[in-house]
């Protein structure tokens, strides 16, 4: 663990909540933005993909599921490097390596290209926790939360605009070109403006970069997501997702040996399993549970042809986007409120108010879903629940270390979120696969219903969990 005399030593070298914050908060929000544009993007393009290649589902769900691997394995090391080498140096780095990413595939005549495209963007997921970790750094006490909501709410918007773009395009055009096109052109705006405009004066840890954690690290978290992505199409027990499985197992335990004994881990365990860590990150695996699964569900229920099936809303790409509209606008409004909410009640408590929101609007969908204003009514009350939820997590996630490990305290709530994320995608897809209408392969209504009802039960855990943190820790509410 780092002693405090080193901390306090890192933390002297530079101030840590200057006063003027400039542009920081607007560029970082933007930024943030253009990343979480680029995570649903493909989602609507994938049927367009297996025709464009001639190939299998299984091979293009490659073009969404090597983004994830990639962030996945980039959020912890970039979140390192940042509070080692200063986290505005790191979230450059993921913005050019999106505008790469953006144009290879841009340009990409072939699969295995758009792949190598997609996993360069999926680098740009450690943005968000660097960017929650330099707000630490650089905003007044009483005004983080209210800034963290604000750039965690751009996961949802960039997600709804992610799927209005692609609608836009996807009604003029079979080609995939001019989605990430537009991808490069936003991640170029967006890389000069934080170039620019943030300002990162916060502590820097220094130290040397533990190689061998990282490449533990990465080993296994890639199995472990490959063996949940993959489980659906190669069968849960098969030797391949049996052997990932267990080859992440193993890993892990290696690599937890691995970190208790290095001088300066990669990752410091207390940040992942600690007393008060623990609890933020089991609430956000299950908030990422419940939002990623909204991603999938609901595009493919507002698709579904009612005439045909009995349910849906026989929609297109881009009503996909415009259903969720009332998210977007509801989830700007109460992230910046959030900050209010947690001065009076603290983080925890805010948290467990989101996450209750979040299953109610689930909980509308099982009962309710025919209309469109019953997707309406989901919408915004979604977007009240993981806009208060998001802002309190981020900040009960960082709140209770030390100024020079905020990012990556908030890089392994981020990496957290996007394992319970990956699951959510497994589970919900199992159920699809496993209810359908007979003769087809089409899934049925109660399928869609019962992923709802789970989807409800993994933000009412959440809500549990906050709601014991706060017993556990009471110093922490209120302001």
């Amino acid at each position: 663990m780092t002693g405090a005399p080193a901390t306090a030593a890192a933390q002297s070298e530079r101030p840590v909540r200057p006063a003027r914050t400039g542009l920081t908060l607007p560029a970082l929000a933007v930024a943030g933005m253009i990343v979480s544009v680029q995570q649903t993007l493909v989602i609507p393009l994938l049927p367009q993909l297996m025709g464009r290649f001639d190939a299998s589902f299984t091979a293009v769900t490659w073009v969404f599921t090597a983004s994830l691997l990639a962030g996945a394995v980039a959020t912890p090391l970039l979140t390192r490097f940042g509070d080692m080498y200063g986290k505005k140096r790191m979230i450059l780095l993921a913005l050019v390596l999106l505008v790469i990413g953006s144009l290879v595939c841009a340009v990409s005549g072939s699969l295995p290209v758009l792949v190598a495209g997609r996993a360069l963007q999926g680098v740009s997921s450690a943005m968000i926790p660097l960017a929650i970790g330099m707000i630490r750094d650089t905003f007044p006490r009483e005004r983080v939360t209210t800034a963290i909501g604000i750039v965690s709410a751009t996961m949802g918007v960039g997600g709804s605009i992610g799927m209005i773009v692609t609608g836009l395009i996807a009604d003029r055009t079979s080609s995939h070109h001019p989605v990430f096109w537009i991808a490069a052109a936003l991640a170029a705006g967006g890389l000069v403006l934080v170039a620019a405009t943030a300002r990162d004066v916060g502590a820097r840890a220094g130290g040397r970069p533990d190689i061998a954690g990282a490449l533990l690290l990465a080993a296994w978290l890639v199995c472990l997501l490959l063996a949940i992505s993959q489980g659906n199409q190669w069968g849960w027990t098969s030797g391949g997702v049996l052997g990932l499985f267990g080859a992440a197992a193993a890993l892990c335990v290696v690599w937890t040996a691995v970190e208790l004994r290095v001088r300066e881990p990669l990752v410091r365990l207390a940040l992942l399993a600690g007393p008060r860590s623990l609890s933020a990150n089991v609430a956000s695996a299950l908030l990422g549970f419940s939002m990623f699964a909204a991603f999938t569900l609901i595009s493919g229920f507002v698709q579904s042809p009612s005439a045909k099936v009995g349910y849906g809303l026989d929609g297109s790409v881009l009503d996909v986007g415009l259903y969720m509209l009332p998210s977007t606008a509801t989830m700007l409004v109460f992230s910046a409120l959030a900050g209010r909410f947690a001065a009076r009640i603290g983080p925890a408590y805010t948290l467990a108010t989101g996450s209750v929101f979040a299953a109610v609007s689930y909980t509308w969908l099982a009962v309710s879903n025919s209309h469109g204003h019953d997707m309406l009514a989901f919408s915004a009350i979604q977007g009240i629940g993981f806009g208060i939820a998001y802002a309190a997590l981020g900040t009960l996630a960082v709140q209770h270390v030390p100024m020079d490990q905020s990012g990556i305290a908030s890089g392994i709530n981020s990496l957290v979120r996007t394992t319970g994320g990956s699951v959510a995608g497994a589970v919900t897809a199992s159920i699809l696969a496993g209810r359908v209408i007979a003769g087809t392969d089409v899934p049925t209504l109660g399928a869609y219903e019962l992923c709802f009802w789970i989807v409800a039960a993994g933000a009412l855990l959440a809500a549990l969990v906050a709601v014991v943190h706060g017993l556990r820790h009471p110093r922490e509410t209120g302001a």
